[in-house]
This record gives C-alpha cells, structure tokens and sequence, in this order.
C-alpha cells in the first residue's frame, strides 16, 4: 500500500489565497503597465489631454514624463508576465515598479490630476497583494 499525503484545508485554503493574489498582482501590474505606455505615448505626442503647470517644483518636460511613463509601463509590463509564472524574481521586482509608479505619478500630479491620484492608489493596491503573500506560499502557486 502507498501512503499518500495528507493536505489540511488550511493549507489548501492559503495555497488558493496566495495564488489568487498573486494572479491579482500580475493583472493589475499588467493594466498599470499598459496604461504607462497609453499615457507615455499621450505625452510624448503633446496630447491637449495634460495640463501644464508654470509653477511647479518638480517641473519637468512633458515629453520627458512621457518617456519616463512609457518606460516604467514596459517594465511593469514585462515584469507581470514573471508573475503569471509565479517568480520569485518578478514579486520583489514588481513591487520596486510599483513603488517607481508611485513616485512618478506624484511627480507628475500637475499635468494629470485625477489619473495620477487613481495609478498611485493602483500601484500601492498591487504593492500590498505582492507583499502580503508568504515567501513559502508563494512556491506553491
């Protein structure tokens, strides 16, 4: 006879939440992504979408911010196809992305008030999913 492993519904129970996080993480990642290339693309061709603020501290190019969003949008992209796979190397990378959204999009809060305030709540949303998972839960995606 063959012995065969007990699981506890406990553990299955964590298993799924981890897993699902992690799913969530990666889909959201994905969406912020794919909006930072949206919005990137918007700025660099000088869309009369932004406003522009004259007095601002952290005044910069408006196709500089565009550069900068589309960039951080393929990384975030690339980085929740990682997820998708469940690897390691892509949580911790997807919260340093996450965290680089955040600070960009409060940089750029004059241009795009609304957008701004609605990505860095996204991002700090896929920040906690990735952090709240246990390192060993996460193998077991």
């Amino acid at each position: 006879m063959t012995a065969t492993p007990t699981t506890r519904p406990a553990d299955t129970t964590r298993q799924a939440w981890a897993g699902g996080l992690t799913v969530f993480a990666a889909v959201m990642l994905a969406l912020a992504g794919l909006l930072g290339v949206f919005r990137g693309i918007m700025a660099i061709a000088e869309d009369e979408v932004f406003v522009t603020t004259p007095h601002y501290i952290f005044r910069f190019d408006l196709t500089g911010w565009g550069w900068v969003h589309l960039g951080l949008g393929i990384v975030a992209l690339l980085v929740s196809f990682g997820l998708f796979k469940a690897a390691a190397w892509a949580r911790y990378t997807g919260v340093g992305i996450a965290a680089l959204v955040i600070i960009a999009n409060f940089l750029s809060l004059p241009y795009y008030p609304w957008w701004s305030v609605i990505m860095i709540v996204m991002s700090g949303v896929i920040i906690w999913a990735l952090c709240v998972v246990k390192h060993d839960e996460s193998s077991l995606v």
